[in-house]
């Protein structure tokens, strides 16, 4: 089935759509939906979202719903920015999509159905402003050089009573880290998860209480990319309707106290071509290039994956969120920490995850940013220097000068420097969308110019 507004004369492809996007509604009908939430994630990493009558979902899959193109220069504040000249006017009109294919009942929120959605120009055709679309754009392309990309994401976040003002003054759990006995006040919850993970199609590899103060952590199955962003979206509503069930709050932010370990959104990819993972048995073999591409472009990279003015305030050295360019081998320190195939788990295991990445993120241009990347070391054959074993923080910084690694940018400015000068990321998420998005960067960076540490963790803490 296609997934844009059918063009004037693709007469039978609307019918098909029509056909296939009316069935679904009576069918999501009969068990009591009365509305169907379509949902996308803006360049603050937020998602968004319009309900429409479940009557009206055939309409809407084939005509889509009005929003305003000012959604791509919305702030993590929603101040909306007109500092990128091709959205500079408070005129123009977009549609949003949902994608039939995805649609789903969901379990905590009887009922709603949801949907993720593409945004396309006034007359069908694809807005550049569009993450989803810049994705599958950028899989695409890979895949005509022959390769298939698996990606899957670890969310980590906070959980508190409702209402509570803060995560430090009334944590969800107060540990011990790792123990199932700080999950037994959490338990009803924990059982709501996992059965409307399931209910939700979405594959949980394993959930546990965390390091950082009232932590959790989950992980999902690894997909192809444009559904691991949108199983993203999907696990965090669900999330929230399961937490609102049970009187709790979640945050995603990216640092819940100045003091406190922060919350990273771990992006795990692998490269695969004619079914073998090339990431099996580096850092020898072609798959080398893949991870190589990630760490040459690893500064301009996080200006994607972890954007946010608190990203740069979690990204502190001996806090396993990374802050030095450099790769390892099962190294929780490493920005690029490679996890290999072993005998017990084969080699389909191997993988490289990429810490520095959170929920300030789009997850779909992550996941460009990082193809992207990846897949360019790969056509370069590019090599890998030695791997890192240890904590490079806890260097000399003679010691790490002569190992060439180097401070990923700590600030704002430092991250749009870098993101400003690398052609790949342009590459990735296209000329409009990457003005668009340093602008709204840019609006950030004001907001904060003036704040504490304490204001700026305040105000991102229930954003996302």
């Amino acid at each position: 089935m296609r997934e844009t507004i059918p063009r004037a004369g693709q007469r039978e492809t609307l019918a098909v759509m029509t056909k296939q996007a009316s069935a679904a509604a009576k069918d999501l009908a009969a068990t009591g939906v009365v509305g169907a939430q379509i949902a996308w994630a803006d360049n603050n990493g937020i998602p968004r979202s319009r309900i429409v009558p479940i009557a009206g979902l055939a309409a809407a899959a084939t005509r889509g719903i009005g929003t305003t193109s000012l959604f791509a220069v919305f702030d993590t504040h929603d101040v909306i920015t007109f500092g990128h000249p091709g959205l500079a006017t408070p005129s123009g009109d977009v549609r949003l999509v949902p994608v039939i294919d995805r649609l789903r009942r969901l379990a905590g929120q009887r009922a709603l159905a949801w949907a993720p959605g593409r945004q396309v120009a006034a007359d069908g055709s694809p807005w550049p402003y569009c993450q989803r679309t810049a994705l599958e754009n950028v899989v695409s392309a890979a895949s005509r050089r022959g390769y298939e990309i698996r990606a899957g994401f670890e969310m980590e976040f906070a959980v508190a009573p409702a209402g509570a003002p803060d995560i430090a003054s009334a944590p969800g759990h107060h540990g011990p880290a790792y123990s199932p006995h700080a999950l037994i006040p959490l338990d009803d919850f924990v059982a709501t998860v996992l059965h409307d993970f399931e209910a939700n199609g979405l594959r949980l590899n394993q959930f546990h209480a965390e390091y950082g103060l009232a932590q959790l952590e989950l992980s999902l199955t690894a997909t192809d990319p444009v559904s691991a962003a949108d199983d993203q979206l999907l696990a965090r509503q669900t999330l929230h309707a399961a937490a609102h069930r049970h009187g709790l709050r979640l945050s995603f932010a990216p640092i819940v106290s100045p003091e406190a370990a922060g919350n990273g959104w771990h992006l795990h990819t692998s490269v695969w071509r004619k079914g073998r993972n090339l990431l099996a048995g580096l850092p020898d073999g072609e798959g080398a290039g893949y991870l190589a591409g990630l760490l040459r472009d690893l500064p301009a990279l996080t200006a994607v994956t972890a954007p946010s003015v608190p990203s740069t305030l979690r990204l502190r050295p001996g806090y396993f969120a990374s802050a030095y360019a450099f790769w390892g081998v099962e190294n929780r320190e490493a920005p690029l920490r490679y996890v290999p195939g072993s005998q017990l788990l084969g080699d389909d295991h191997a993988n490289v995850e990429l810490k520095p990445c959170d929920a300030s993120a789009n997850p779909y241009l992550a996941l460009a940013a990082v193809i992207t990347a990846g897949v360019a070391g790969l056509a370069e054959g590019l090599s890998l220097p030695d791997p890192v074993a240890e904590d490079p923080g806890t260097w000399t910084e003679d010691r790490r000068a002569a190992a060439g690694i180097a401070r990923l940018p700590d600030t704002p400015d430092e991250q749009d420097r870098a993101l400003a000068s690398s052609d790949r990321m342009r590459e990735a998420l296209g000329e409009e969308l990457l003005g668009a998005f340093r602008a709204v960067r840019a609006s950030d960076r004001r907001w904060a110019a003036d704040r504490t540490v304490e204001d700026i963790v305040a105000a991102h803490l229930w954003r996302y």
